[in-house]
């Protein structure tokens, strides 16, 4: 679960949906420079993969009160060509389900370039990575 586990370890991430359940909080990442969810590393005071996942929404975020589901929502693998020394690292990416209260003002962290809200059926970047994502949004709030 460290992030000096080579050639691959988890990380933990959380898409944020909002109350109404028609628009997805993102990120805009300042290494990859492409709109991601929020997530990242998991820390030795991180308990479980959700508790992880809880801390960086909220650090990258700034909203304190997310409803949080802690069953995994989805699985990805990807390489991340600037994670650590070694060079191609593959993250085991799990990530969970936010609910944003109504009222929710976000605030971009020193991690993000840009964070803001979109539309499901207008989520940017490749449109591959985010189609089974919105399967399972539809299947998890339907």
């Amino acid at each position: 679960m460290t992030r000096h586990c080579y050639p691959a370890h988890l990380t933990a991430s959380t898409l944020v949906l909002s109350a109404d359940h028609t628009r997805v909080l993102l990120t805009l990442h300042a290494k990859a420079r492409e709109w991601f969810q929020f997530g990242g590393h998991c820390e030795p005071e991180d308990q479980t993969l959700c508790e992880a996942a809880a801390r960086e929404v909220r650090e990258e975020s700034g909203i304190a009160e997310l409803d949080l589901d802690p069953v995994p929502l989805r699985l990805t693998e990807h390489v991340v060509p600037f994670c650590g020394d070694w060079g191609d690292v593959r993250h085991l990416d799990v990530w969970f389900l936010a609910i944003a209260p109504f009222d929710a003002e976000a605030t971009v962290s020193a991690e993000s370039l840009d964070i803001g809200w979109w539309p499901l059926a207008g989520l940017p970047g490749r449109q591959d990575s985010w189609g089974d994502a919105r399967e399972i949004l539809d299947r998890r709030i339907g």
